[in-house]
């Protein structure tokens, strides 16, 4: 999975390739699920949910430009996979969920891996996890209408928002870095089709 959908496209960030050699996906995914776990596609978890093609997550995690032991939110915890990448680079990952059977299933897969620096928190991920920001990276696994501003103002000076925007079909993945404490630079990296972001400012259910 990871020379041939990764390194063979693009993905050239060690400390990605490394997280992702590292975390065992099948366990992310049901038992009927687990001979296509590293194939390169999504995979649905329930509740109308997805875990990620491996590619959209190697590719989402370089561009938070992470370099180890920085603090991360994640918006939309779903399997919890991604987190667990996110958790071999970060050194803190702080990860929200409004599903709250995706969120104890992900925490039962986190804890089974022993991991010690993940936190999941079921809550309307369209508000973030204000108590803890600033944040040094934010990404968001779900399709937004509009870049949410709340999100925005809980990155730290040079913290990178990864998230998907569009409409519910087809988004853009979008990096948004914060240059000042009112400045935002944006930039638009490529396609991709992601769930809807589900929230008080994402779509309505």
């Amino acid at each position: 999975m990871v020379e041939r959908q990764l390194r063979n496209r693009g993905i050239q960030d060690p400390l990605v390739l490394e997280a992702m050699l590292a975390v065992p996906r099948h366990l992310f995914v049901a038992e009927a699920l687990q001979n296509r776990a590293y194939g390169d596609c999504p995979l649905p978890i329930g509740e109308r949910q997805t875990i990620s093609q491996p590619y959209m997550v190697g590719y989402m995690t370089e561009a938070l430009s992470l370099r180890g032991g920085e603090k991360v939110l994640e918006v939309g915890t779903g399997s919890g996979y991604q987190a667990a990448v996110l958790g071999r680079i970060a050194g803190k990952v702080y990860s929200v969920e409004r599903i709250p059977e995706l969120a104890r299933q992900a925490r039962r897969v986190l804890d089974r891996l022993g991991t010690t620096n993940i936190n999941v928190k079921v809550t309307d991920g369209t508000f973030g996890w204000e108590e803890q920001a600033p944040f040094d990276g934010i990404m968001v696994t779900a399709g937004a209408p509009h870049i949410p501003e709340q999100l925005k103002q809980q990155l730290a000076p040079g913290g990178r928002l990864v998230v998907p925007v569009g409409d519910r079909l087809e988004q853009k993945v979008m990096r948004i870095v914060r240059r000042g404490v009112n400045e935002f630079s944006e930039e638009i990296l490529l396609g991709c089709r992601f769930v809807p972001l589900i929230g008080q400012n994402g779509w309505k259910d």
